[in-house]
């Protein structure tokens, strides 16, 4: 009896430990502060591998680029009232960066593109669903007893 009780308080342990060392590699790590032109350079660079761009379309993708990231800046340092009452300019901003995007770019790496967009698109809702905010889950009803 000894050594069943001492086999599972072992045991038990043994547990514990393992799962407290799991959480430790779930642990976020913080998102690095990069500057207006860094997000332009990552973002050009990122269109670069997978779109091919030759070296006119990555200058002209990197100003475009470079505009937007310091629109955007500007956007997130206004105060929290401000934000709410211009979010129709903040996409109309949006909009006119892809409509720029889309001359420099051919056909074929236009519709890479929109490949990408569509995959980014999918992943953030997945990502918002497993947070649990999602909006698009219809709602658990429990089925009521038969009536007999």
């Amino acid at each position: 009896m000894k050594k069943l009780i001492l086999t599972m308080a072992i045991a038990v342990m043994g547990f514990t430990a393992t799962f407290a060392q799991d959480s430790a590699k779930r642990a976020k790590r913080p998102m690095a502060k990069l500057t207006v032109e860094q997000r332009a350079e990552k973002s050009t660079s990122m269109m670069e591998k997978r779109l091919s761009l030759t070296a006119d379309q990555k200058q002209k993708v990197y100003a475009i680029e470079l505009d937007r990231a310091k629109k955007m800046e500007a956007f997130r340092t206004e105060d929290k009232a401000a934000i709410k009452g211009k979010m129709k300019e903040r996409k109309a901003e949006l909009e006119k960066s892809k409509a720029d995007l889309d001359q420099i770019l051919t056909n074929d790496q236009k519709s890479k593109l929109d490949a990408f967009r569509a995959e980014a698109k999918e992943k953030a809702g997945k990502m918002r669903r497993g947070m649990g905010r999602g909006r698009d889950k219809a709602p658990v009803v429990s089925s009521p007893p038969a009536q007999g």
